[in-house]
């Protein structure tokens, strides 16, 4: 699978439906990345496999969040979402975390968006 094609399917696949629900007021047509990053980790993860990488995101000096990407096999490391944030949030940290096997509180958004990627996958050239 083409990561580029993958990472486009990310995008065109956003909506207020597959964003965190605390960040669906300040998901918008200019800032659709908001509120993507653990559901398109855990997608991007999906299609590569590798680990997923948590951070802190911090605005002066006080975390507010949590901010998820991930590395792939080989090492590179891949933020589908890291246009999401202002010159104000910092992104500190980054560990290795375990993909959910549980129910989470984003099961919802993560089935929508992954069906939207596969599908806009499977009609492109």
């Amino acid at each position: 699978m083409d990561l580029a094609a993958v990472m486009t399917a990310l995008r065109e696949s956003w909506g207020p439906d597959t964003c965190a629900p605390e960040d669906v007021a300040h998901s918008t047509p200019d800032n659709p990345a908001r509120g993507q990053c653990a559901t398109a980790a855990v997608v991007l993860h999906d299609y590569f496999g590798g680990c997923l990488v948590r951070g802190e995101v911090v605005v002066d000096g006080r975390q507010v969040d949590f901010h998820w990407w991930n590395r792939l096999p080989d090492g590179k490391e891949i933020d589908a979402t890291i246009d999401q944030f202002g010159p104000h949030e910092k992104i500190v940290g980054g560990e290795r975390v375990e993909r959910p096997t549980g129910p989470t509180r984003l099961d919802a958004q993560y089935a929508l968006l992954s069906s939207r990627v596969s599908a806009w996958l499977a009609q492109s050239p």
